[in-house]
């Protein structure tokens, strides 16, 4: 077969190419093998990429032993934890069209043959998939793994979020500031992507189930010696997809697709989910529709429950058999017969399912037959109040606030909103409504996880409901429902609410109701401001923010002529 690479290091007229890779000590046999690109997101700052150094050393040994030629460069990686709650955390969602641009441009620059995808956090692997769908050679997706659990000061296990929660423990005066900073050496012992499943363990769920990781690799904590030895066979692994052409696209299916949905509204998943998966549609050019979305949601029993659904981290998901269990337990709601990156099929993949799984009094991953709820643990949502769709988390929420009404609070920023909790004007009863931080209102669509742990923390998380046009982290819990769309930035329904209104929310029904009729909406709208100022008037933001599409798209920048 004929190598791709070969069009940038073959032949006489390519004496100059190769005389480039000959300064930095690759020999004339190395440029006679497959150039394989690793696309490493390895960096000081983010804690669930500070391993990936070493874990691209193993998938080095492996592309070597395969008889490739590793060509590692450096991808952007932005930390959601550290660059949340301020003005950073509106950089974060707008990292994965720049992530997936700069592979982009990395990969068909040089010519590579294939590539392996170094990447474990919440923005850095949707936005790996996008690169790897729209660019389609050979690709395979290598993780960091999940950090281990820490605890509380009782000893209740928790992760890094947690902190978030106990400034309101703070606030009402049950922990001193002293007790706080203990908190921050106990509650994440180790690196690795939050010890939870948030985006980023629930994004590395569904790259597998999707079959673009190896079986069993998703959850192997960061510090395990498991995680080194995938590494060197996914290297292994992306020589032998080049040498027989398997493409990402090939993978990534229809049918892979909606295994990946049921997987993840199984172990009830991140609503983020929500967001990434329709942009990875659009690479694959593949429709993708939230009603079907939540009819796969629906028809897929809850069989997991992790942080923050229970006590139970991702060290125990992965004891417990990870990825490859949950996908045998729903194994008669799939399509088994896709293709994954062992060159085999899902089908084949669990026919070889010989991890042991401990036995349990209580088993985290249930059966088909004895589910923690009948439908999964996501939710799409509809109604005057989100025309085009909204988006919730029943897995998290409890069944007493799956049907809820209050009146509301609007805000227009979170920074008010967190201001408002802080002097205790939040009450119970109320509708948090927090707008103009969606996509391109915000921009960059923030997440309102600070303020939902902040409102937990008050002790009000069983009172209270937070509606936004915003995001939330897949750490929350509690009443709250995101993405709703149109945004208010772009007229939507939520920039018309009033402080005061009743609106109703019904996750059963699938429906988010603003109690006010179209007539004194009609009036409303006539009444409102024609179009808001932009928060942010240059440099990326602002650019994003004239670009993107609505949440229930996917925010995505489109870039395929019509």
């Amino acid at each position: 077969m004929k190598l791709r690479c070969r069009e940038a290091v073959a032949g006489n007229e390519r004496s100059e190419h190769r005389c480039l890779y000959k300064t930095m000590g690759y020999h004339d046999e190395d440029l006679e093998k497959p150039l394989i690109g690793i696309a490493n997101a390895w960096s000081t700052v983010v804690p669930g990429h500070y391993n990936l150094r070493r874990v691209a050393e193993a998938v080095k040994e492996g592309i070597r032993a395969a008889g490739g030629t590793p060509v590692e460069f450096g991808v952007i990686g932005a930390c959601d934890g550290i660059a949340g709650g301020h003005f950073g955390t509106r950089y974060i969602l707008p990292t994965r069209e720049l992530i997936a641009d700069s592979i982009e441009a990395m990969v068909e620059a040089h010519r590579f043959s294939g590539m392996v995808l170094l990447g474990s956090c919440d923005k850095i692997i949707p936005g790996m998939l996008m690169a790897a769908a729209r660019i389609n050679i050979p690709a395979i997706l290598v993780n960091g793994g999940p950090a281990l659990g820490g605890h509380n000061l009782e000893g209740e296990v928790v992760d890094s979020t947690y902190l978030a929660v106990a400034a309101g423990f703070l606030q009402q005066g049950k922990i001193s500031a002293e007790q706080l900073k203990m908190l921050e050496d106990l509650v994440m012992p180790s690196c690795g992507s939050c010890s939870m499943l948030g985006t980023a363990n629930t994004m590395a769920c569904v790259a597998e189930a999707l079959g673009m990781m190896l079986p069993g690799t998703a959850t192997i904590p960061a510090v395990y010696s498991q995680r080194n030895q995938a590494a060197r066979r996914s290297g292994e692994a992306i020589v032998k997809l080049v040498y027989r052409g398997i493409t990402p696209r090939q993978i990534m299916t229809k049918a892979s697709m909606i295994n990946a949905v049921r997987l993840c509204s199984a172990i009830g998943g991140s609503t983020n989910v929500a967001l990434h998966l329709p942009a990875l549609a659009y690479e694959l050019e593949m429709d993708f529709d939230m009603k079907l979305f939540d009819e796969w949601c629906r028809t897929t029993p809850l069989l997991v429950k992790l942080n923050p659904a229970s006590s139970a981290n991702m060290t125990d998901f992965h004891r417990a058999g990870g990825v490859p269990r949950v996908l045998a337990e729903l194994e008669p709601l799939l399509d088994t017969g896709v293709l994954t990156v062992t060159r085999q099929s899902l089908a084949d993949n669990l026919k070889g399912l010989a991890a042991p799984v401990p036995k349990q009094e209580e088993p985290l991953i249930r059966s088909l037959q004895d589910p923690y709820m009948s439908s999964g643990g996501l939710a799409v949502l509809w109604g005057n109040l989100a025309p085009e769709s909204a988006i919730t988390k029943p897995a998290a929420i409890d069944p007493g606030l799956h049907v809820f009404r209050g009146r509301a609070r609007c805000f227009d920023a979170e920074e008010e909103v967190q201001k408002a909790a802080q002097q205790n004007k939040i009450q119970p009863g109320d509708v948090v409504v927090v707008r103009y931080e969606g996509p391109a209102g915000g921009p960059g669509m923030p997440e309102m996880y600070r303020t939902m742990k902040l409102i937990d923390g008050l002790g009000l998380a069983k009172q209270v409901a937070l509606i936004t046009d915003g995001r939330f982290s897949g750490t929350n819990k509690g009443c709250f429902v995101g993405h709703i769309s149109p945004e208010a930035a772009a007229g939507g329904p939520i920039a018309l609410v009033q402080d005061g209104d009743y609106i109703s929310i019904n996750i059963p029904e699938r429906s988010i109701t603003l109690e006010v009729s179209p007539e004194e909406l009609a009036a409303r709208k006539a009444a409102a401001r024609k179009t808001p100022p932009r928060r942010i008037n240059h440099g990326y933001l602002n650019l994003y923010s004239r670009l993107v599409t609505s949440a229930a798209e996917g925010a995505i920048i489109k870039h395929r002529e019509v």
